[in-house]
């Protein structure tokens, strides 16, 4: 039994993260840790250092603030002697990731960046049917309202909050698993509002070593049902992925719809990385965004106002 505590208690954390570890027999959820929310039926703590004070015997953390403040918590938690796992993205800016990494290597302790995205159902099955065909283009279309997905959040139109990176990142973490060889940005237009310091919108162009291009649309002002759609042309078909990945389709046939896992695999990949105290960081989403926001032409639209 891994004894874990639950460090940002958000939207993300009580919609998929508690569900998840209270379903898991191999963990105990013994503690939220929140300045602003409680979780039902455990103790709570406004910080981390709080609940370091207390002594309360602990395994592990599951870290699912916002990116901004990641890096302090991972820090002190796998300085603790904590096993850590990291919601996406795994921190605000890649050299951030990599001290944990070296913090954690050095330690003997677990460190988990997470991609839920990879997790979806039609993923796996995708990566399969894609391994003895050359895809030949690729299209991504992830689209949706913020003031549905992310109401209320005023961090994620701050420095380091990544915009409409938030959920692109998602479509990026699957492209990463599905191509066969590395992506690389060619060119990008972000829209900045006015009033905000992250993107709202953007259009990138990506290259595979093996001569693919990949177009990318980003929208975070997307009226009704969310967009979230990869085609990916093949020498020998077309692949498409609807609804995150959980919907996979090929070359038109009927669609696979399996029930959405995301989050308890991510628990179940979680319990093996402890038992092994490994570190399994894979940071390429993380260094295409930043890519972005270095190649990318920035325009500014109208301030946005929820």
């Amino acid at each position: 039994m891994i004894r874990i505590a639950l460090v940002g208690v958000g939207k993300i954390a009580l919609d998929q993260h508690v569900p998840a570890l209270r379903n898991n027999i191999d963990f105990e959820l013994v503690a939220g840790v929140s300045p602003h929310h409680q979780l039902a039926d455990t103790v709570n703590f406004t910080s981390l250092a709080e609940l370091l004070d207390t002594g309360l015997k602990l395994d592990a953390v599951s870290i699912c603030t916002p990116p901004q403040a990641r890096f302090e918590i991972a820090r002190d938690a796998l300085q603790a002697g904590l096993h850590t796992m990291l919601e996406k993205p795994p921190a605000a800016t890649l050299n951030e990731v990599g001290i944990l990494q070296t913090i954690a290597s050095e330690s003997g302790l677990a460190l988990f960046a997470s991609w839920h995205s990879r997790e979806a159902a039609g993923v796996a099955p995708a990566l399969k049917w894609l391994a003895d065909r050359r895809v030949t283009a690729a299209r991504i279309t992830w689209k949706e309202d913020v003031r549905v997905w992310h109401p209320g959040q005023a961090w994620i139109w701050e420095a380091g909050g990544f915009g409409v990176f938030d959920p692109g990142i998602n479509a990026l973490s699957i492209m990463t698993r599905l191509m066969p060889k590395q992506l690389r940005l060619t060119g990008a237009e972000l829209s900045f509002p006015s009033n905000c310091q992250a993107p709202i919108a953007a259009d990138l162009n990506f290259e595979c070593d093996g001569g693919a291009r990949v177009a990318m649309e980003l929208d975070f002002l997307h009226g009704g049902p969310p967009v979230w759609d990869i085609e990916i042309e093949t020498d020998a078909g077309v692949l498409k992925l609807e609804k995150g990945g959980a919907v996979l389709t090929i070359d038109g046939g009927e669609p696979q719809v399996s029930p959405d896992r995301e989050y308890p695999r991510l628990y179940e990949h979680f319990k093996k990385i402890v038992a092994e105290r490994r570190v399994c960081v894979d940071v390429e989403p993380l260094r295409l965004v930043a890519d972005a926001f270095l190649r990318g032409r920035r325009k500014v639209v109208e301030p946005f106002v929820e």
